[in-house]
């Protein structure tokens, strides 16, 4: 049964997030291009690179939250949350695709080593560059984290691995900039890289989990457990729990076995308390209760998602 409650209003859109990091990305490709051209530094190119796939990411995210921020309707009764799972894929292999461009480039510039041209101002400009990608990423994560939107996770961790590439080639191209030795440019952006498959996977990893309704974190399970332990001591019982993640909105189902001899209105009202208590617990979860006597033997073998037919 659905609880009489009001449901809770729809989150406010998050596309706003996301035109803060196409900016951000637009800024950043005109400051690591300026960059690359003035020092023909293949570290500082794959830099750049980066910064394009983060443009790409950033539009597709704008385009799955203003999608997943559509309500329900006759065709979607659960809402649209799972497209964030679709940009966050998406995302996760632009990743791995600017992974393997870097590592074609570096390769080549390492078997036809390059001199390098006006390092010191390309640097600063490239440091500027990473200021604003770090200041948007800490900006994305944080209302990520908060608003259980993995989108914009997935968009501040790919900007965070953006900062972690251009501090590493910053520091590449600065030794070569010292030491005189070319072949240390294209070496480090082979190890850039290397780096960045690993964020693109896990990306990916974690937008399928998505898609294949994956339960609800550890932490959100223990919460929902521990209202329940409550109504256990009032002497109700509870099964088939299951839970699943939609973008920012989780799904609660569960079995509440009540005496028998309660009238329906009994089993509503409770039903209705227990709702709203894990709804209090787990903030944007639509929960669903089914009621069953808790004397019926019956009652205790339905636990599965196929119920058998008796």
């Amino acid at each position: 049964m659905n609880s009489a409650v009001p449901t809770p209003q729809p989150l406010p859109s998050l596309t706003r997030y996301a035109w803060l990091s196409i900016a951000a990305a637009i800024a950043t490709i005109l400051l690591k291009g300026v960059a690359w051209r003035m020092t023909g530094s293949v570290g500082l190119l794959s830099d750049a690179i980066e910064s394009i796939v983060n443009l790409a990411g950033a539009l597709m995210a704008l385009w799955m939250l203003t999608l997943a921020a559509l309500p329900a309707d006759d065709d979607h009764a659960h809402g649209h949350g799972k497209a964030e799972y679709f940009s966050s894929a998406f995302e996760g292999f632009l990743i791995l695709l600017a992974a393997f461009s870097i590592g074609y480039t570096a390769i080549e510039r390492l078997m036809n080593p390059q001199p390098l041209e006006a390092i010191g101002f390309g640097l600063l400009v490239s440091v500027v560059a990473s200021i604003i990608n770090f200041v948007t990423a800490r900006i994305l994560l944080e209302v990520g984290r908060r608003r259980n939107s993995i989108t914009l996770e997935a968009d501040a961790h790919h900007l965070m691995t953006d900062v972690w590439t251009s501090v590493g080639v910053i520091v590449g191209v600065g030794l070569v900039w010292f030491s005189g030795w070319l072949w240390l440019d294209p070496v480090i952006a082979l190890l850039v890289a290397a780096n960045i498959v690993w964020t693109g996977w896990q990306l990916m990893r974690r937008s399928a989990d998505g898609l294949m309704d994956i339960s609800l974190p550890d932490a959100m399970l223990v919460q929902i457990e521990a209202v329940l332990v409550e109504y256990r001591a009032q002497g109700l019982e509870f099964h088939a729990l299951r839970t699943r993640q939609a973008g920012s909105r989780a799904f609660v189902t569960l079995h509440v076995l009540v005496p028998g001899l309660w009238t329906v209105q009994q089993g509503h009202d409770w039903a209705d308390r227990i709702e709203a208590a894990i709804r209090q617990a787990v903030p944007h979860a639509h929960v669903t209760t089914h009621l069953e006597p808790i004397e019926d033997p019956l009652s205790m073998i339905d636990q599965e998602l196929d119920r058998p037919q008796h």
